[in-house]
């Protein structure tokens, strides 16, 4: 599903550049769930970053699903996040005066699909992940628990094949982020492919390959059995 060679990541202010990322070569195979760890300014996130087509190396390529995504356009990755890829963050990101339904839509709405099918979509999702009962209520009337189901289910919505999460239980109790665990779970099961940033080493022990990274490098690749 993924194939990264040789990524470098350089950000440049004036005329100092910082080195994110450096060589890194790395494989996903169509529905792994893996984690990614490492320290504080290791790479993580600009890594998911560049995974989930929100930024670009400064060379090297990236393909998925055997598209070069390095050569596209603003257009052409703006489309590749919206069909083969779902985003669930820390801070949940919900739109506050949306019902729970109607945030799960957003991204339908962006794809110009039809009220009837969008609520035909983003229903069975919600229920999927046990808030059935909840869709007109608030991001304000929910738990944290219940806003990252939200937000997974909106993550879903397009059927994407891959799911990048970045510290998804981070802002969550110990029992909310367990449950999140397991939706997550259930999913890979399903056959999503699904990588997780996080620094919770509970976390990453549900997760059947870890990647650690330090100083913008790969430092292990370990599958756990």
């Amino acid at each position: 599903m993924i194939e990264l060679v040789n990524i470098r990541k350089i950000y440049r202010m004036g005329s100092v550049e910082i080195t994110v990322l450096t060589d890194i070569d790395l494989t996903v195979q169509p529905g792994e769930f893996m984690a990614v760890m490492g320290p504080s300014g290791s790479g993580k996130s600009t890594l998911m970053n560049i995974l989930g087509c929100l930024d670009r190396p400064t060379s090297g390529d990236y393909c998925l699903e055997s598209r070069n995504i390095s050569t596209l356009s603003d257009d052409e990755l703006a489309a590749v996040r919206n069909a083969k890829i779902g985003f669930v963050f820390q801070t949940f990101n919900l739109l506050p005066r949306f019902s729970a339904l109607k945030n799960v839509e957003v991204p339908l709405i962006y794809g110009g699909v039809p009220a009837r099918k969008r609520r035909e979509r983003a229903v069975p999702l919600l229920e999927r992940v046990g808030l059935g009962a909840r869709l007109e209520h608030k991001p304000t009337e929910l738990s944290g628990g219940q806003q990252q189901r939200v937000a997974i289910a909106r993550a879903l919505v397009n059927n994407p094949p891959l799911l990048l999460a970045d510290e998804p239980t981070g802002n969550l109790d110990s029992r909310s982020g367990e449950e999140i665990l397991n939706i997550l779970t259930e999913l890979n099961r399903q056959g999503v492919t699904i990588i997780i940033v996080t620094h919770d080493p509970n976390v990453a022990a549900q997760c059947k390959r870890v990647i650690q990274l330090k100083d913008g490098r790969i430092l292990n690749d370990q599958v756990i059995t």
